[in-house]
């Protein structure tokens, strides 16, 4: 069977793979394998994007979430757990609480 697709996809693929830095453009192509249940694919594309940026606040709940559903607990964990401690470190108040409430509802 055929990899789910879209436009949008083939486009991130190619800003991504041309070299962008650009946070947002690994985040978006990770949130499109994601919707597109392409779930490897986006764990890899999240994983990427937080070697280079770890800073880059909203894939940690976005990453965590997706695991979360695919009942990989502790990864999930891992990921909120993280990225709790960059919101600590960046002051994102409210980006914390999403996370505490995420991890807390594992």
């Amino acid at each position: 069977m055929a990899a789910k697709t879209s436009k949008k996809l083939e486009m991130l693929e190619r800003l991504t793979a041309g070299g962008t830095k650009d946070p947002f453009h690994w985040y978006a192509l990770a949130m499109e394998f994601r919707g597109l249940e392409r779930h490897d694919e986006a764990l890899q594309t999240f994983t990427a994007l937080r070697s280079q940026d770890s800073a880059y606040l909203p894939m940690y709940l976005m990453c965590g979430q997706m695991l979360e559903k695919l009942s990989r607990t502790e990864e999930a964990r891992e990921w909120y757990e993280a990225g709790m401690a960059v919101a600590k470190k960046k002051g994102e108040t409210h980006a914390l609480g999403e996370l505490e409430a995420a991890r807390a509802a594992l």
